[in-house]
């Protein structure tokens, strides 16, 4: 069953319209769709030809598999399809990639729609020098005098993105979309959990539909994790393998790296340089790593915000939401799952859940709180990030600006729990520590973020819960 991505699929169905109608110049449509692994590129557009009921050719790619199987292998896609002219496709070996779209592009009917997926193109393009050239050329010349829906899909981020860049050959042709995990909202929604749990829902699974999809309505995080780690082959245990090792095989830099990161919670640049495993990084070979990472979305990196700009004191966390739980927790326990220990796996989480979610939520708040900013009571805030110095000591969990760096309006603390309300002493702890904000002055406010609100009377110009968050991300 299909659950959720209505927002998704009508953004398809309506460029389908396009193509229906005729409203351009160009009779076919283009759509870049990217998205991590596993976040349900290919579940949505199987879904989108299922409703759709055109003729339909689809391809997925494979990673440094050499360029004539793969070509091979789209004329055998094209001439299997339900394409009314399938069989110009038959028996061929095209040589070149022109070669290859040109096929495809005399199987397409020329007076009714049809759709083509062509899935992971960036492992397609990377075969050959100019490849985005020639699909580009071909798109140009006979693609998009068809009645087509092209949907190129890919999880390399930064590679997707630089295929419509303005140095680049498809430039202006295509229309991008990006498919983000599910919001906390929409797990909550999947998982049938309120909103405090929806969040640790969210922790956990990452907004990975595979994965939310097999928690019980209404289940509790404990019962879920035995269920899951019950199993090697739930999608819990499985989602983070096959998302590292689609990218980055076992024993690279890349997951020393990661795992320095998420499993063991390193943030600093030094700190990750010496969790790291395996031989000793140096920096510049660390630098380098981090640097693509970066690019590749799956780590993201984090700066001081006040209004003096600090790249110092930099840190980095897991940015990809799928593995920040998965590192920490599961990737440690899958050989007491592989020997039948769910157990021992279990009790892990029990014993280290509670301060690594109190960190861990805290690029979840500081999302929503942009979302939901700038609003009536804070007008200007445009940026919300949380400040430390060198020593760490002291740290601010909010901190709203306009700008990065800008002029600060509000400095917070965030207290997720769900059985104590944010005390009078952690208010005015709050106070103390913001004193060393750059920016922050006596009128800056206070604020707090706690499910279970703050006690009354307390000198706070905004208290959000967790309901309160949510909204932030329509359902």
């Amino acid at each position: 069953m299909f659950v959720g991505r209505s927002r998704e699929l009508a953004a398809l169905e309506r460029q389908m319209d396009v193509v229906r109608e005729g409203r351009r110049a160009d009779a076919g449509v283009a759509v870049l769709l990217r998205g991590r692994r596993r976040v349900g590129k290919s579940r949505l557009v199987g879904e989108l030809v299922r409703r759709l009921g055109v003729p339909t050719v689809t391809f997925q790619a494979a990673r440094g598999a050499p360029l004539g199987q793969e070509l091979a292998l789209l004329a055998q896609a094209v001439a299997d399809s339900d394409l009314p002219a399938a069989d110009v496709a038959r028996d061929s070996t095209p040589s070149t990639l022109t070669a290859a779209l040109t096929l495809l592009a005399a199987a397409l009917p020329d007076d009714t729609p049809s759709v083509v997926v062509l899935d992971e193109v960036p492992w397609l393009l990377e075969q050959a020098p100019g490849a985005a050239g020639e699909l580009q050329r071909v798109w140009d010349a006979r693609l998009s005098r068809k009645p087509v829906l092209l949907l190129l899909l890919g999880s390399d981020l930064a590679t997707m993105e630089r295929l419509t860049g303005p140095d680049q050959p498809f430039h202006g042709r295509a229309t991008e979309m990006v498919l983000d995990p599910l919001s906390p909202a929409e797990v909550g929604g999947m998982c049938g959990v309120g909103a405090f749990d929806a969040v640790d829902a969210y922790l956990v699974t990452g907004g990975l539909p595979l994965v939310a999809q097999e928690w019980q309505s209404g289940a509790s995080l404990e019962q879920f994790l035995e269920s899951s780690f019950g199993t090697s082959t739930s999608a819990l245990v499985v989602s983070g393998s096959r998302v590292l090792d689609a990218e980055f095989g076992e024993g690279t830099i890349a997951r020393q790296v990661l795992t320095a990161i998420g499993g063991r919670g390193e943030r600093t640049f030094s700190g990750i340089q010496g969790a790291a495993r395996g031989e000793p990084l140096n920096a510049t070979t660390l630098t380098g790593m981090l640097g693509t990472l970066t690019r590749k979305r799956v780590v993201a990196t984090d700066d001081p915000l006040s209004t003096r700009s600090a790249p110092r004191n930099r840190r980095y966390r897991v940015a990809d939401p799928s593995l920040r739980f998965w590192l920490a927790f599961v990737e440690p326990a899958l050989g007491e799952v592989d020997r039948g220990r769910p157990d021992l796996a279990l009790a892990r989480v029990q014993r280290g859940f509670a301060a690594w979610r109190g960190r861990a939520v805290e690029p979840i708040v500081r999302g929503a709180l942009e979302r939901l900013l700038p609003d009536e009571r804070f007008p200007e805030v445009t940026r919300v990030g949380g400040w430390w110095p060198r020593s760490n000591q002291p740290e601010v969990d909010l901190v709203g600006t306009a700008g990065a760096p800008g002029p600060v309006h509000l400095v917070g603390t965030v207290k997720w729990r769900s059985g104590a309300r944010v005390r009078a002493d952690e208010v005015q702890a709050l106070a103390d520590d913001a004193v060393a904000v750059p920016g922050v002055t006596a009128g800056t406010s206070l604020v707090a973020v706690c499910p279970a609100g703050a006690e009354p009377g307390l000198p706070l110009a905004a208290t959000w819960g967790a309901e309160d968050l949510l909204a932030a991300w329509p359902r």
